[in-house]
């Protein structure tokens, strides 16, 4: 029995109860990112749920400190730095599709709670907060401080905790429960491609407008367009041998103008094969359609073909590469709007350690240009990897074998978190193997026994690598 587990175990199950009533407390505001006010950088959903949770953390006799509503830091101590634990509380858009209850309603059922943000990353940050109580109301001895970082822009480019580090320095250690159980210790490089063409149109079968797409890092559940001079009976015919083949579904509206909804099914960007993405869906059926003949079409027809529906390796852009240590390459179109003439949109590729990302970007920059697209990037995030033979990354290891009973091992992701510019910085759950919270799409969950194991395995992980 590891020193201090029956205590924390003991300690965690006490305020089990106190724990979910706070992650549902968190999880009823909307705090997806939107436009800055004074006093709130992303908006005021994310500025008034960092205020919660530090309220939280003040009421549980923590020092706390506000980083002008960018971030938020909860201290466990005032000795030299120890630990970092970065979580976020910033969500991607609500989607539709939800069955359980509302997005920000949540709602305990069968030992889960759904809502958004349960999962990712308010249910977490929550856990690590609860252990960081553990260590302090059992008088647990430690020589280091261990701060809990809670930001505000995980999912929109992580401005949050840039500017946190202009303020503070990195711990010698730093993990973020933002991932997945054991430890993350490999996260993929990233090329979130932005591009845009400008497309002459002429005929009496015209493509009006296409609108698709939440977030660059969110495989689209569903995507539109408007065309002219088509009869339901032309569309349906193709839409049915679509639906057939893909999966995706089709809805319309006649009036005032012919509205043409693909609905898919959501996914995040870095997993984009659990997903049904709508707006390859949408391509595939506008691709079949006989348009008039027009430089629009031909264009869109064209960018299709390097990103068809199903190809999330990114086989038609010659970009697929491999490795053991990493996984595939994995490729999500993920935006589009088409407005009178102007064409801009969005993609997200996930890039192993052994792929040459200056490569990848030339070959898809030289794809574009041959059909007329401009590819606006003009550089590729690095992968990022800590040594799965570290003092740090062993002892996370073993506290994860001894509570779970489960082999402790380094995995990659292809999902980034706050820790992939950190150079000793890993993702340590919470998300546990074979559970599927839904992350990023509708109905999102957290087993709650999950994460009072999380909790757990948290507060455990501060007592080593602090005491």
């Amino acid at each position: 029995m590891r020193k201090y587990r029956e205590e924390i175990e003991k300690y965690i199950e006490e305020h089990q109860d106190e724990m979910v009533e706070d992650i549902k407390r968190l999880c009823s505001i909307d705090s997806e990112k939107s436009e800055y006010v004074e006093g709130a950088p992303f908006g005021d959903g994310p500025r008034r749920a960092l205020v919660l949770a530090l309220d939280m953390a003040e009421k549980y006799g923590f020092e706390i400190t506000n980083y002008d509503n960018y971030a938020g830091a909860i201290d466990l101590n005032k000795k030299e730095k120890g630990l970092d634990i970065l979580a976020h509380l910033d969500v991607v858009p609500a989607g539709e599709g939800w069955s359980i209850t509302n997005p920000f309603e949540p709602k305990v059922v069968d030992g889960k709670i759904y809502g958004r943000g349960t999962s990712d990353d308010k249910g977490p940050a929550i856990a690590a907060l609860y252990a960081l109580r553990a260590i302090k109301d059992l008088g647990i001895p430690v020589r280091k401080n261990t701060r809990l970082v809670l930001g505000t822009d995980e999912e929109c480019g992580s401005a949050c905790i840039k500017y946190y580090y202009t303020k503070e320095k990195q711990a010698p250690m730093t993990f973020s429960p933002d991932g997945e159980f054991p430890v993350v210790n490999i996260e993929k490089g990233q090329l979130q491609g932005e591009f845009l063409a400008t497309l002459e149109d002429k005929g009496d079968k015209r493509l009006v407008s296409i609108e698709a797409g939440t977030k660059v890092n969110v495989v689209p559940p569903k995507a539109k367009a408007v065309i002219e001079g088509f009869s339901i009976d032309e569309v349906e015919k193709e839409a049915k041998k679509v639906t057939k083949e893909t999966g995706i579904k089709f809805s319309y509206d006649l009036e005032p103008v012919f509205e043409i909804t693909a609905m898919g099914k959501n996914a995040h960007a870095s997993t984009p094969q659990m997903g049904n993405n709508a707006i390859t869906g949408l391509l595939e059926l506008l691709s079949r359609l006989k348009f008039s003949h027009s430089k629009k079409i031909e264009t869109i027809k064209k960018l299709y073909k390097l990103m068809p529906h199903g190809d999330t390796r990114g086989d038609a852009l010659g970009i697929a590469v491999k490795d053991k240590k990493s996984g595939e390459l994995t490729l999500a179109f993920s935006m589009l709007s088409l407005k009178a003439d102007r064409l801009h949109g969005f993609f997200d590729c996930r890039i192993p350690v052994s792929g040459d990302g200056d490569k990848i970007l030339k070959t898809v920059r030289d794809k574009f240009k041959d059909i007329d697209v401009e590819l606006l990037n003009d550089s590729v995030k690095l992968p990022h990897e800590v040594d799965a033979d570290s003092p740090f990354v062993k002892t996370l290891l073993s506290i994860y074998e001894d509570y779970t009973g489960l082999k402790g091992e380094c995995i990659a992701m292809g999902g980034g978190t706050y820790v992939h510019d950190i150079e000793n910085g890993v993702a340590f759950g919470a998300v546990f193997p074979g559970t599927d919270t839904k992350m990023h799409g509708a109905d999102e969950f957290v087993v709650i026994d999950e994460l009072v194991a999380a909790a757990k395995i948290f507060a455990q992980s501060i007592a080593e690598l602090c005491g």
